[in-house]
C-alpha cells in the first residue's frame, strides 16, 4: 500500500483518503424505519445489492405540520410482473388507512407522487423468487396545493369539476409525472367522467405514458374500468359506486398535449346509455361466470360459435398470438402465448421481456378447440383471478391470418 502511495504522489494519496471517506459515508439501507425531516433518502435493505426474499418492509415518512410530502424515485429494479403480484412497492398517502397512490415494479420510474397531509407510508414486498437491486427514492416536504410542473391531482368532491394535466393548454405535460384525482361523490350518487380533449403518447398497449380510471379510491387492477393513450378520447365513463379514481403517468422520454377531462355527479338510477369502453374491462352488460375443468363441459359440442364481431363484447380479452408450449394437465392444456397484438386486454396477466409480451392461457378442454404449438390464433375468452386466459368449447378461438387485422383494428375502438 506505502509504495503504491509513493509511485502515485501525495496528491494521490490525497485522492485516496478522499474517496475513502466518502465510501465510509454511504448510507446503510434497512427493513423499513420511521422518517422524520423536511427531506431524505430511503432504499430497499441492501441497496444497491440485491433485496433479500420474503421481506415485507414498511418506511414511515413524516415531514412538518402543514406540508405535504413529495417522493421521487431516482432507481427501481423489482421483479416484474404486468401486476406486480410478486415484488413491489406500495406507496400510500398518510399512515393508516390512506389512500393508495401507486404499486410498482419492474424498472419503470414513475414521476414525483404527493400525499394529502404532512405523512406518507412506503411498502416493499418480495416473494421467494427472482430479485433485483431494489429501489433509491428521495422525499422533501412542499406546500399544500402548491402547482408546477411536478404536482397535480388531489380530491375532488364538488358536484362537478374539471381535470387536466399539467402545462395545459400552453405547452405539452412534462415527463416523470404522476397525477391522481380521486374523486368523491354521496353515497347515493355515481360519477360521470367525459374527456373533452386528449392526447398521449401512443403506443398499442399504453405501457408508457398513460391514463387508467378505477372504481373505487385505490389503484387496483381489478377494479380498472379502463387503460387509455393515444389522440383519441375515451367515451364517457360510470363509477359503479360514489368514488373514482383517475391517475396519469408519464415515463421520462416522449410527452405530448395531454389532456382535459370533466366530470359530474348522477342519480345512482341515471339510465346511462353509454358505457364505459371495453378495450381493457369485462362489459357491464357479462358477469364472469368461473370456469373449471370438467367431463361434462368437455362432452359438449366442440364448435365455434358466432363470429369476430358477435363474439367481441361478451369476450374479457382478444388478443393474437403464437403458441410457443403447450403442455397437457390432467384434461386441460396450459399454453403459453407470445403476444403479436392486444385487441382487448381486460385483467389478463401480460409478461413483457424487452419488446416481447407474452401471456398463460388455459384451454380447459385439452381437444377442444385443438391449437398446436408454432402457430397463430386469435384468442377471445375470459380470464382467472389470477391472471390467466380461460378457453372454454364455446369461445371464439380461430387460425390467425394477415387478412383478419384489419377487422380486429374495427372492433378495437368498438363500443359495446
Amino acid at each position: 500500500m506505502w509504495s503504491a502511495c509513493s509511485i502515485f504522489g501525495a496528491w494521490s494519496l490525497l485522492f485516496l483518503t478522499e474517496v475513502c471517506a466518502q465510501s465510509q459515508q454511504r448510507p446503510t439501507f434497512t427493513c423499513g424505519g420511521n422518517i422524520t425531516g423536511d427531506s431524505g433518502v430511503i432504499g430497499s435493505q441492501g441497496y444497491p445489492g440485491v433485496y433479500p426474499p420474503n421481506t415485507k418492509c414498511v418506511w414511515k415518512i413524516t415531514v412538518p405540520e402543514g406540508k405535504v410530502v413529495v417522493l421521487s424515485f431516482r432507481f427501481i429494479d423489482l421483479e416484474n410482473d404486468n401486476l406486480c403480484r410478486y415484488d413491489y412497492v406500495d406507496v400510500y398517502s398518510g399512515h393508516a388507512n390512506g389512500q393508495r397512490l401507486g404499486r410498482f415494479c419492474g424498472t419503470f420510474k414513475p414521476g414525483a407522487l404527493v400525499s394529502m397531509g404532512n405523512k406518507m407510508l412506503l411498502q416493499m414486498v418480495s416473494d421467494a423468487n427472482t430479485a433485483g437491486s431494489g429501489f433509491l427514492a428521495v422525499f422533501s416536504a412542499a406546500h399544500p396545493h402548491e402547482r408546477g410542473e411536478q404536482y397535480c391531482g388531489g380530491r375532488l368532491d364538488k358536484p362537478s369539476g374539471t381535470f387536466k394535466t399539467p402545462n395545459w393548454p400552453e405547452k405539452d405535460y412534462p415527463a416523470g409525472v404522476t397525477c391522481s384525482w380521486h374523486i368523491v361523490a354521496p353515497k347515493n350518487q355515481i360519477i360521470e367522467v367525459k374527456f373533452e380533449k386528449f392526447d398521449v403518447e401512443r403506443d398499442n398497449y399504453c405501457r408508457y405514458d398513460h391514463v387508467s380510471i378505477f372504481n373505487g379510491a385505490e389503484i387496483n387492477d381489478a377494479k380498472r374500468i379502463g387503460k387509455y393513450c393515444g389522440d383519441s378520447p375515451p367515451g364517457p365513463v360510470f363509477s359503479d359506486g360514489n368514488q373514482l379514481l383517475i391517475q396519469f403517468l408519464s415515463d421520462l422520454s416522449l410527452t405530448a398535449d395531454g389532456f382535459i377531462g370533466h366530470y359530474k355527479f348522477r342519480p345512482k338510477k341515471f339510465p346511462t346509455t353509454t358505457i364505459p369502453p371495453t378495450t381493457t374491462t369485462q362489459p357491464v352488460t357479462t358477469r364472469a361466470i368461473p370456469l373449471k375443468y370438467s367431463v361434462a363441459l368437455c362432452q359438449q359440442k366442440c364448435k365455434r360459435r358466432g363470429t369476430l364481431e358477435s363474439n367481441y363484447c361478451s369476450s374479457n380479452f382478444v388478443i393474437t398470438g403464437t403458441v410457443i408450449t403447450a403442455v397437457m394437465k390432467g384434461g386441460s392444456m396450459y399454453a403459453t402465448v407470445s403476444i403479436i397484438n392486444v385487441y382487448k386486454e381486460g385483467s389478463l396477466a401480460i409478461q413483457q421481456a424487452g419488446k416481447t409480451m407474452s401471456t398463460k392461457i388455459v384451454i380447459l378442454c385439452k381437444k377442444c378447440p385443438f391449437v398446436r404449438r408454432g402457430l397463430n390464433y386469435i384468442f377471445m375468452g375470459q380470464v382467472d383471478e389470477e391472471g390467466r386466459g380461460k378457453i372454454a368449447p364455446h369461445h371464439f378461438v380461430m387460425a390467425f391470418k394477415t387478412k383478419n387485422q384489419k377487422g380486429l383494428n374495427v372492433l378495437k375502438s368498438k363500443r359495446c
